[in-house]
């Protein structure tokens, strides 16, 4: 099912939440939907689900305007940060509410639970009492509870937000292939960089409740619209003149054995070290190197830097916000 909003504006108690989003997702892609806290993304979500009504534009599903449909009516499904399971039902119970609103016969219904079950990794679990469920687990069952009624876009608002560590990592991978196997339409709601290029096949940034992008992952990490998408990227070698903006991307910048510059910070994620080297000249620059023997702090090195990883972006002001 293809999902669009079209010039979609929500002004709430007098304030302009999103103004002028358009929004295309075509049938089995997903969309991350990213951007820091106040852009304006779960407003969005909410007004693709029908729980927000927009002031102006509309809400297309299939070329048809539900912008006033109902959200039990849209055939969509939705996911909270929250798993907001109910407490007095036990799994089976929360994953078989949709079909059982829908008055599907009881061994439809039954068929549906085991079914959706399957898809989230908790299979034979229909009994659990939901109140014993850890995190993980809780948010599967509110994944499951959305998959139930078979969907044509499944909507998320920030899902893996309350999980961290390894788990939240799992999740995001068996998300990301479940989404694969079901070629579902999905529109996945981030604030992390990280998740949002891991799930979307593309991605929209927002930006104060204006589209700044769209694009893959690729091409967004290759040629940011702007400076501020750059550094909202993650990229710290970001320099402008107030005239002319330039991102050198951290991998593009070779630390080597030499002179000219000195290694002033170093953190290891894993097998991936960045490293923040002062030139000479004063500038400083983000490097990521991958290995064990990498440059320690205070050691005299030189840099290179891979013309082809320097990309020219426009300017940003807040007076003047880029639309993308």
């Amino acid at each position: 099912m293809r999902l669009a909003l079209e010039e979609i504006g929500v002004v709430i108690d007098g304030r302009e939440i999103l103004d002028d989003v358009s929004l295309e997702i075509g049938a089995g892609e997903r969309l991350a939907l990213l951007g820091p806290s106040g852009s304006g993304k779960s407003t969005a979500l909410r007004v693709a689900a029908g729980l927000q009504r927009p002031t102006t534009g509309r809400v297309l599903l299939d070329g048809a305007d539900v912008t006033g449909v109902p959200p039990h009516r849209r055939g969509v499904g939705l996911v909270f940060q929250d798993a907001a399971l109910f407490p007095h039902r036990d799994v089976a119970g929360n994953v078989g509410f949709g079909p059982r609103v829908a008055h599907l016969p009881e061994a439809e219904r039954d068929g549906r639970v085991v079914e959706a079950l399957a898809l989230v990794g908790l299979a034979g679990m229909e009994r659990r009492d939901v109140t014993t469920l850890s995190g993980g687990e809780a948010q599967r069952v509110a994944l499951a509870r959305a998959l139930a009624p078979r969907p044509g876009v499944l909507l998320l608002d920030e899902p893996l937000g309350a999980l961290d560590g390894p788990l939240r990592q799992r999740l995001q991978d068996d998300l990301r292939g479940l989404f694969e196997r079901l070629a579902l339409t999905v529109v996945h709601v981030t604030h992390d960089v990280g998740e949002a290029f891991a799930i979307g096949d593309r991605v929209a940034v927002l930006r104060d409740g204006r589209i700044a992008q769209v694009a893959t992952p690729e091409a967004l990490w290759a040629r940011p619209a702007d400076e501020w998408v750059a550094r909202f990227l993650g990229m710290a070698n970001v320099f402008s003149d107030g005239e002319h903006a330039t991102v050198v991307r951290p991998e593009a910048v070779g630390v080597l054995p030499g002179e000219g510059a000195v290694v002033v910070a170093a953190d290891r994620d894993g097998p991936v070290v960045r490293l923040r080297v002062r030139e000479d000249g004063g500038r400083e620059l983000e490097a990521v190197v991958v290995g064990v023997d990498v440059p320690r702090v205070g050691e005299r090195v030189a840099v290179d830097v891979d013309p082809r990883g320097v990309v020219d972006v426009a300017l940003w002001r807040p007076e003047m916000p880029g639309r993308g």
